[in-house]
């Protein structure tokens, strides 16, 4: 799908998240914060390690740790992704035969960031 549809589609996903419950645990800056996404998600789906090149170490955990991130607020985050990977493969370029992959773990991400119950 190339850097310019993981951009695309994470551009897409901070305007849904620009609209939910848990827009208090971004930055008021939305479009920086979804580049510096895009960067991290860039190198995760097989690009250029873009993220580390400008930011260092993801330490994405760590990173997450000062927001109570509870289940509500993971499938907020889930669902904000959901909506932004219907048609995907049209809107992104992104590989159908990647997305189950992705969407795994998406889930699995989200469940390590929960820090609150």
């Amino acid at each position: 799908m190339g850097e310019e549809g993981i951009f695309s589609m994470m551009r897409d996903f901070y305007a849904e998240l620009e609209d939910s419950t848990i827009r208090h645990m971004f930055p008021e800056d939305m479009e920086t914060a979804s580049k510096r996404s895009a960067a991290f998600f860039v190198g995760l789906l097989g690009g250029p390690p873009l993220y580390q090149q400008q930011f260092g170490n993801p330490m994405m955990r760590a990173r997450h740790l000062p927001f109570a991130i509870d289940e509500q607020a993971r499938k907020v985050w889930l669902d904000c992704f959901d909506r932004v990977l219907t048609d995907s493969n049209e809107k992104y370029r992104f590989p159908q035969n990647h997305l189950a992959d992705f969407r795994r773990f998406l889930a699995e991400f989200s469940a390590w960031m929960v820090n609150t119950r």
